[in-house]
């Protein structure tokens, strides 16, 4: 478990440092300053819960099914929420009908990020 961790995490933050780099670079130059924002704020809670599952495979030694239940709500969060921000800030140039309707996912994204932290707590107060 602890090895699958580990490689989700390098996974999403390498993608975070790919897609922060081209929001910042590439981005910039065709997409509003308010969809720039949004895109950031995609890869600025990418990276939170890459630290988070990075910190999250230290507990993974043992097999523990609130930490599996925390390591799949994390990575769901970042595909919905940070993938919702990222088709969201992007939708004027995607020209993709249903991105009108993806808003209601990014909440959904938010609610897995607070299910794994509190995964992780009662995980961590259940050790001695």
């Amino acid at each position: 478990m602890s090895r699958r961790i580990i490689l989700t995490a390098s996974l999403c933050g390498a993608i975070a440092v790919i897609f922060g780099a081209f929001g910042a670079h590439s981005l910039k130059n065709v997409l509003s300053a308010g969809a720039v924002e949004i895109w950031a704020k995609g890869v600025e809670y990418q990276f939170y819960h890459t630290f988070a599952l990075l910190f999250l495979s230290q507990f993974a030694m043992v097999n523990d099914k609130l930490v599996k239940w925390s390591y799949i709500f994390f990575t769901m969060g970042i595909v919905l929420f940070s993938g919702s921000l990222y088709l969201l800030a992007t939708r004027e140039i995607l020209n993709i009908g249903f991105l009108n309707y993806i808003g209601p996912i990014t909440p959904i994204g938010g609610l897995c990020f607070i299910l794994g932290w509190a995964l992780l707590f009662i995980a961590a107060s259940k050790r001695k």
